[in-house]
């Protein structure tokens, strides 16, 4: 998503919920759902600037921010799946610390300011929390942004035949990919506190495999130790593949706003936006 768009888009969000986000009595969380490379955390910057020169205090937390450490991957790795040492998937995100995250961000003020997890994805761990930035008082607008966003579980039956070589292969019996489903069910609370949601729509599978490729090129630019090569990057890519192509088919029918995106890159084209109406914001007393 290039900054113009960006910042454009940023401003038509905005716009859509004022009137919410103003009368909110607790922060107004703004969920940002959208496959990999789609320009989530693009658009959730320019959503905080665009805040800001509003006059309202904003903050942005990513799923991708409470990401289970390295080393509790590695457990659940020997304890359940090997597959699971892999970040991303349901299950391997600290829900504990999202929710904590989100509670404590309604009461902050100066003398317990809270911390905001994040995540260093080129050494595949959280940083330290003395690095993690601080927030002093409830902000009016939280921008919660992650690929998996308002996904619910598939049916048992939509699991039996595997949908790629990495489950073929590493998952044969199945095991992985019912507990991974399994635990999506613990997110819905999560998604329940969602105020709204606004969905940034790929056009396919194979574009957000793309994307997240060149994603990874900075990484590797920079020298990172766990940057992935093209190789690693297309077996990582297959750990995320089911419930993408899950969320493709039945994410735009959940969103409160979609935006859809050209397969040139994470630019939302022509008009750009389809607006629902309904209530807002959702109760979350």
């Amino acid at each position: 998503m290039e900054s113009a768009d960006a910042s454009t888009l940023a401003e038509r969000v905005l716009g859509r919920f004022a009137a919410s986000v103003a009368h909110a009595s607790l922060p107004f969380i703004l969920g940002v759902s959208g496959l990999q490379g789609s320009g989530k955390s693009t658009l959730a910057a320019a959503l905080i600037e665009a805040a800001r020169e509003r006059g309202w205090s904003a903050v942005t937390l990513s799923l991708d921010d409470v990401y289970l450490t390295r080393a509790e991957r590695e457990a659940l790795g020997k304890q359940v799946h090997p597959l699971l040492r892999t970040r991303g998937v349901p299950g391997t995100h600290d829900l504990t610390l999202l929710a904590s995250t989100l509670d404590a961000l309604e009461k902050a003020a100066p003398e317990r300011p809270v911390s905001i997890p994040r995540f260093d994805k080129g050494q595949d761990d959280r940083y330290a929390s003395t690095l993690w930035p601080e927030v002093p008082q409830p902000p009016m607008l939280v921008i919660l942004e992650g690929w998996c966003l308002g996904l619910e579980p598939q049916t048992d039956t939509d699991l039996v035949e595997p949908i790629n070589t990495l489950e073929r292969e590493e998952d044969a019996d199945g095991a992985w990919r019912r507990w991974v489903n399994a635990k999506l069910a613990d997110y819905l609370p999560v998604w329940r506190r969602l105020d709204a949601l606004v969905l940034l729509e790929a056009p396919s599978w194979d574009v957000v495999a793309r994307w997240r490729d060149e994603a990874e090129w900075s990484l590797r630019a920079r020298g990172e130790p766990r940057a992935m090569d093209e190789e690693e990057m297309a077996r990582f890519l297959q750990h995320y593949e089911r419930l993408s192509r899950h969320a493709l088919a039945t994410l735009p029918a959940k969103a409160d706003l979609v935006v859809t995106l050209d397969s040139c890159g994470s630019r939302f084209s022509g008009d750009g936006c389809l607006l629902k109406p309904g209530p807002l914001p959702r109760d979350r007393r």
